[in-house]
């Protein structure tokens, strides 16, 4: 049960963030916009292709699980610094900061998901075991 629960939880964490990445590709601009509403001005297209880039790699490492600790720490840098950005309920306005604080929780929760996957790693079902057992050079 735990193998197929490790299995189920890395697809789920790999399909969040490949879905991050691939809307933000598909609606740049607009992406684009919103990190100049929260002030991240500075070389916006640089910085939005690597985040769009490390989402993806993290996602499909985490999912395949082939070096699923290296892709739990690259979305982990996105992440975090998204979480404590976007959802920083300590400044905004009274009506908001219930909500935003449920959302900065969320976010904290799913970090720490992902430290588990790097301390624990992929699990029996990866591609990297496969490797394994198959003795196939790495």
């Amino acid at each position: 049960m735990k193998d197929i629960a490790d299995l189920l939880g890395r697809i789920l964490i790999a399909f969040l963030f490949m879905y991050e990445a691939l809307d933000a590709f598909v609606f740049f601009d607009k992406t684009k916009a919103t990190m100049t509403a929260y002030g991240l001005t500075w070389q916006q297209d640089l910085l939005l292709g690597t985040i769009i880039f490390a989402l993806l790699l993290g996602g499909i490492l985490v999912l395949i699980g082939y070096y699923a600790n290296i892709g739990a720490m690259l979305l982990l840098c996105y992440w975090l610094p998204f979480t404590v950005i976007v959802y920083s309920f300590w400044d905004d306005p009274q009506e908001y900061q219930r909500l935003h604080a449920l959302y900065f929780m969320r976010n904290l929760a799913m970090c720490g998901g992902l430290l588990l996957l790097m301390a624990n790693g992929a699990g029996k079902y990866s591609v990297k075991r496969l490797i394994y057992i198959m003795r196939l050079p790495q």
